[in-house]
């Protein structure tokens, strides 16, 4: 069993203690130990940097809209050679609370309404939305400069091997087209 993430940052607010006259600015910036276990959680090699800030909007007297810019710089391994490969992300998140958001509960719905609302929680961890969102930018097959997934072939002895120009559905087309052409030409 893993280890509880205890080292994860956390930045907790209670949205009814904001001003819904003004924006409520927020800066979320892990230290070394968090971002380790940042990493860990996302199983990812490292988070060299990171950062998220931004603030809350007043929508009304009781709905939020976050707006942040989210920054980090992350590495992952390269998904051909497992070498390190180091990517930049600035990623720009939003989120709405609302306090009377319906979510449905049918398995297959027409997808109108905003991915980005969310029902109104009494309170808002903004780490873990900082961390939700690294999750959904980081690359998912990230590679090395120059790096190539090679062809491999494989065969039992005395049988050729099948490669891939072999496997295209009309890759024999054309040399059946060729030859019968040829032949055309050599009756003539």
């Amino acid at each position: 069993m893993e280890a509880p993430l205890v080292d994860l940052p956390t930045q907790l607010i209670r949205l009814s203690d904001l001003s819904n006259k003004r924006n409520t600015d927020f800066a979320v910036e892990p230290d070394a130990v968090q971002s380790k276990a940042i990493a860990d959680a996302l199983s990812i090699l490292a988070v060299k940097k990171l950062r998220f800030t931004g603030a809350f909007t007043p929508l009304g007297r009781t709905d939020w809209e976050l707006t942040g810019k989210l920054g980090a710089t992350v590495q992952q391994a390269c998904v051909i050679t497992l070498e390190p490969v180091t990517t930049r992300i600035d990623e720009p998140v939003v989120r709405r609370y609302i306090a009377n958001f319906e979510e449905t509960d049918e398995e297959e719905i027409e997808m109108t309404a905003d991915e980005n609302t969310e029902s109104l929680p009494t309170t808002l961890d903004v780490a873990a939305v900082m961390i939700e969102a690294l999750s959904l930018a980081l690359p998912p097959f990230p590679r090395k400069d120059g790096a190539a997934l090679g062809e491999a072939v494989f065969a039992d002895k005395n049988v050729a091997p099948m490669t891939d120009e072999d496997a295209k559905p009309f890759a024999g087309l054309g040399a059946l087209r060729d030859a019968l052409q040829n032949k055309g030409d050599a009756d003539s």
